[in-house]
């Protein structure tokens, strides 16, 4: 290593865990369509709200009687909706190993007051599923966007299971092939794969989940920002664009933007095969060098969207400084942004690897990485 600078810059240095980098080309010319200053409640609010919806039931290839909402609070937002709507009902578990996941458990446990099984891993592995009990209802997230690692499929699930599965799946949604028949609940942010802006949520629900509340009703107050039914019947309206409160047709624009993007380079699995051919930039990386490592322990784990990475070298005797002097010394060279770990995450790295990156972009990356860390390596 000889301290040179590499001759190759990322042509965009985006490279946040969220709100994430916009599609490839993108323009604010691309939103000049959005219905601006026009209520959402109006035929061409309903009409753009209506078309996300369905592109999105679409690309995620959601089966037969699935429904779509967009939901206030972001992905937050929408699981807290599933979670005051659906739970209590049956026994509960949840499952946490990132810091999303705790606060799920936090709301259940201290806010819903209910008595739940908690199983919890350190970052970089997750729970054993073959100990969760699925005729209860189980809440966990698929991928941990903190953690960076995820559920490598569905297989631990069973078809026939007697409880709800409410699965946060904001930073995998568009990216991992999710298994839908397995899914009573995903939720899920436009501002993560699709790098859309932040703020709303989008709630999916199978027949099941739909019949849960249709036939149950919580014990505790339910704020209107939550409720999907009235009178025992779901309120068909929020699955066909008619919102709970005021959306940002911006913001919506936006998301149909990112979503025909995604349709016309050829759907989920052309998402897919973006993220893991980024994702698999990085593995081949920390493969060639011995002072970095990935967060997750067993490589089936691991996640292709929120890649979280540890210095491991021996003379770092403050990994969380050393940590963030790499991330400060990438941001100013203007070749990596906001790659700093989750602020409750071991000290690292975090780089966004999801479908609106260009792989030549985390490629350009990886030799940044040598040389920051080289730089800060001769600087102790």
């Amino acid at each position: 290593m000889t301290g040179t600078t590499p001759a190759t810059r990322p042509a965009n240095p985006r490279f946040s865990s969220g709100p994430c980098a916009k599609i490839p080309n993108f323009s604010l010319d691309m939103l000049a369509d959005a219905p601006l200053g026009r209520s959402h409640r109006a035929a061409v609010g309903k009409s753009k709200l209506a078309e996300a919806i369905d592109l999105t039931a679409e690309i995620l290839g959601l089966p037969e009687g699935y429904r779509v909402g967009i939901v206030p609070g972001s992905d937050t937002g929408a699981v807290e909706m599933a979670m005051w709507s659906l739970l209590g009902a049956r026994p509960v578990e949840m499952l946490a190993w990132e810091s999303f996941g705790e606060g799920w458990v936090t709301d259940a446990v201290k806010q819903l007051k209910l008595d739940a099984v908690v199983r919890k891993a350190p970052y970089g592995e997750i729970v054993n599923f073959a100990e969760v009990d699925f005729d209860k209802d189980v809440v966990f997230t698929w991928n941990g966007t903190t953690s960076g690692v995820r559920l490598p499929n569905g297989n631990a699930i069973p078809a026939d299971r007697a409880g709800l599965t409410i699965c946060d799946a904001t930073s995998a949604a568009f990216a991992m092939d999710l298994p839908w028949d397995k899914l009573d609940v995903v939720t899920f942010s436009w501002q993560k794969v699709l790098g859309g802006e932040g703020a709303h949520g989008v709630i999916v629900l199978s027949p099941r989940a739909v019949a849960r509340l249709e036939t149950y009703t919580p014990t505790w107050p339910m704020p209107k920002i939550f409720r999907m039914t009235k009178g025992g019947k779901l309120i068909d309206g929020i699955f066909k664009g008619e919102t709970i409160n005021t959306p940002s047709m911006l913001a919506v624009e936006d998301y149909l933007v990112s979503l025909k993007w995604a349709k016309s380079i050829g759907g989920l699995k052309a998402m897919i095969a973006r993220a893991d051919a980024n994702a698999a930039v990085v593995a081949k990386f920390v493969n060639d060098h011995a002072w970095i490592e990935n967060l997750a322990v067993d490589p089936a784990t691991a996640s292709t969207t929120s890649v979280c990475l540890k210095f491991v070298d021996a003379r770092i005797t403050d990994g969380a400084a050393f940590a963030k002097a790499v991330a400060k010394r990438l941001e100013k060279e203007g070749v990596a942004l906001d790659i700093g770990a989750y602020r409750d995450a071991p000290a690292g790295l975090r780089i966004w690897c999801g479908s609106t990156v260009e792989t030549a972009d985390v490629a350009a990356l990886m030799p940044w990485l040598d040389w920051a860390f080289n730089a800060e390596i001769a600087a102790l």
